[in-house]
């Protein structure tokens, strides 16, 4: 925010008769800046699907499921699965969407009001993508424990030693919570770098509207 800290020492050394025109100035950078920064938090979740959607294509989670062989399980996982791509397209159209509005308003207001709406669907964005980690790494675990044939042999071990139950339970919430936290490290470089970025120009537009 360089350039608008010496916009704004400019504007104080000039007299009043240039005073909306340095306002007019400091809010077309600031809208310039936001529609930017909107912009690209549309391409990181495209970018993110796309990501996503290659992954799983090249993956062996099909082959597995079709091992398990139990037509429920497999029904149950197409259906999660529509059911995420189905919220994740909603979000990135309500990103578009921020994005439009951003980019086409021009009163300080509406556009405070839509910085103000982007920062909270990228919010709800990323906690949703984090509640999605933690039920992917409890399904399937669920399932590869409990429908898997290859792990017959390591659930009859697991029965009778309830110490190395309780050892297998701990490390599998130890290694949900570190790709929790892997995620949200993610996350926060992405989209909370952008955010702080987004909630500063907020910041300045209030210092002109007030």
């Amino acid at each position: 925010m360089k350039e608008l800290d010496l916009l704004k020492k400019d504007w104080k050394k000039n007299s009043d008769s240039f005073e909306q025109i340095s306002e007019k100035e400091i809010y077309k950078m600031i809208h310039k800046k936001s529609s930017s920064i909107v912009k690209w938090i549309l391409i990181i979740s495209i970018l993110e699907v796309s990501f996503w959607t290659i992954t799983n294509y090249y993956s062996n989670i099909d082959d597995m499921i079709q091992k398990i062989n139990h037509p429920e399980i497999i029904l149950y996982m197409q259906v999660l699965m529509c059911f995420n791509y189905a919220v994740t397209l909603v979000f990135i159209y309500f990103f578009y969407k921020n994005y439009k509005t951003i980019s086409t308003t021009v009163s300080t207001k509406l556009l405070m009001g839509s910085i103000l709406r982007t920062r909270k669907t990228v919010q709800y964005y990323v906690w949703y993508n984090l509640g999605i980690v933690v039920v992917s790494c409890v399904v399937s675990f669920f399932i590869g424990y409990v429908y898997n044939p290859d792990m017959e042999f390591i659930r009859q071990k697991l029965a009778a030693n309830g110490i190395a139950m309780l050892f297998s339970i701990g490390a599998f919430v130890l290694l949900t919570l570190i790709l929790l936290g892997l995620f949200w490290c993610i996350y926060r470089l992405l989209y909370g770098t952008l955010l702080r970025r987004l909630y500063s120009n907020y910041k300045e537009l209030k210092k002109i509207d007030f």
